[in-house]
């Protein structure tokens, strides 16, 4: 079931009534809704799925109750090996089985031997990177004693299976989301507003700029082999505000349907094109991910405190894992190589902490320096994008080469396509939404509220009624 479809539009509001009129001093009954809720909202893609996520939730919850009835280390540890054997076995399976058969036979293909394919038909499980690594949190915080085991199931499979961020997260802690299903919840009006804002603006960056940006994303990438460089460079760029439109405003509409429940979920996007280098980027894009894997795998590492040739080591193993966590596909891992090649120069220079703290502080607009430094760091991802976007090596490789070979700068695709200088237009006004809101959550707080909400809702009206509906990308994944 999909954010932007009217089967959703019907689902959220029946399940809030349910919830909060029926059920509102029931704390029991309103988690067994939550749960069924959610299993309904995943099954209506493939209700064969469900198997696998009930079985990673049972299989977890056992599991964490059995660590936690032992001190023996050892024991533990074999408790923790079968929950993350089990879980990366599933997901290893249906995410990544064809893809190493595939490049085993073209390895041997480079040396003249054929081997028949044997590859099988596997149809993805939609969600299944996101739910797996939220319910290995849970077992690896119990083995480190850091969270106390639930005996309440019906509490630990809702965690589990929370539909707001079941497909395409935030990726949720165990400590941050499970204690929530225990705490009586009372509905807060300012919180339900907040939460339908963020709804709102999250529709906002997939119906209008997302999938406006996809049609001349597609369109482009389809045809680079006949377009100049201007246009490939806006190609790029469309791209790049199309992933974050999709993603980051599926996040928004995530925590807001949670917050319309009682729920809080962890910041997921902080204005990430706003960054002024690489490490401050990976800080503020897909947060709920980048620290999953700086507190399970960077820091279990030896994180910084190694020295610098482990650091790294530890920077690239941790890029590329993000990267092959994105797909079963080269084109991520050399997306992932690319972010560590960025990353290691400010680490060598200890400058990958300069920037923690909030762009232009009190400021209308940046200081130059500022802007040169975000629009190189917009640049590079930018470029690291059409490796993301490129459906295989080659044509990332051709679509860069042309890119900067064919050295036309004159407007040659969007003269061929309908509202091209209106969409730029668009792109400008959204930077501009961004950069004055960028110590909120959403545009609707601060000063003009009201007219920005009207101008909001009057794209999605328009624009947004009218887009081609697009899939959100991060459900491939």
């Amino acid at each position: 079931m999909f954010f932007n479809s009217i089967a959703f539009l019907l689902f959220l509001p029946s399940i809030f009534i349910f919830y909060w009129f029926l059920l509102k001093r029931n704390l029991k009954a309103q988690n067994i809704l939550l749960l069924a809720a959610s299993y309904f909202f995943y099954g209506w893609w493939d209700y064969r799925f469900l198997t696998l996520i009930a079985l990673s939730t049972i299989l977890d919850y056992f599991i964490g109750l059995a660590i936690s009835k032992t001190d023996i280390k050892r024991k533990r540890k074999q408790l923790l090996v079968l929950s993350l054997v089990f879980n990366i076995g599933v997901l290893g399976f249906f995410k990544y089985y064809n893809f190493f058969i595939d490049s085993w036979i073209q390895m041997w293909e480079i040396i003249g031997i054929t081997i028949q394919p044997w590859s099988l038909k596997i149809i993805l499980p939609v969600g299944i990177s996101f739910y797996t690594f939220q319910t290995l949190s849970y077992t690896i915080d119990v083995y480190r004693y850091k969270l106390k085991p639930t005996k309440n199931f019906v509490n630990f499979a809702a965690f589990v299976s929370f539909f707001p961020q079941l497909v395409a997260g935030p990726i949720e802690r165990a400590t941050n989301l499970l204690p929530q299903f225990f705490r009586k919840r009372v509905f807060n009006l300012d919180k339900a507003k907040s939460g339908i804002h963020l709804i709102i603006w999250g529709l906002f960056k997939k119906l209008v700029i997302a999938d406006s940006c996809a049609i001349y994303v597609n369109t482009i990438f389809e045809n680079y082999e006949e377009l100049n460089s201007l246009t490939l460079i806006i190609g790029a760029v469309y791209f790049a505000f199309q992933i974050y439109g999709d993603f980051s405003g599926y996040s928004d509409i995530a925590i807001g349907t949670a917050r319309l429940f009682g729920f809080e979920l962890m910041k997921n996007f902080n204005y990430p094109y706003f960054s002024r280098d690489v490490a401050e980027f990976w800080r503020r894009w897909h947060i709920s991910l980048s620290t999953w894997f700086r507190d399970y795998i960077y820091i279990p590492l030896g994180g910084s405190r190694v020295n610098k040739e482990k650091q790294i080591r530890n920077v690239f193993i941790i890029f590329l894992v993000s990267g092959f966590w994105h797909g079963a596909n080269w084109t991520f891992i050399v997306w992932g190589a690319l972010h560590a090649t960025f990353f290691i120069p400010l680490l060598l220079m200890n400058r990958h902490r300069n920037n923690i703290n909030q762009i232009s502080e009190h400021r209308i607009l940046p200081a130059f320096r500022e802007l040169i430094h975000i629009i190189i760091t917009f640049i590079i991802v930018t470029l690291a994008w059409v490796f993301f976007r490129a459906d295989n090596l080659s044509l990332a490789f051709s679509y860069l080469k042309r890119l900067f070979t064919n050295l036309h700068f004159n407007i040659q695709y969007l003269s061929l396509e309908g509202y091209s200088v209106e969409m730029l237009l668009l792109i400008s006004v959204f930077i501009l939404l961004e950069w004055f809101n960028r110590y909120y959550e959403h545009p609707f707080s601060g000063r003009f509220k009201r007219l920005k909400m009207l101008f909001v809702l009057f794209m999605i009206l328009t624009l947004g009624v009218y887009s081609d509906h697009q899939e959100f990308i991060y459900f491939q994944f």
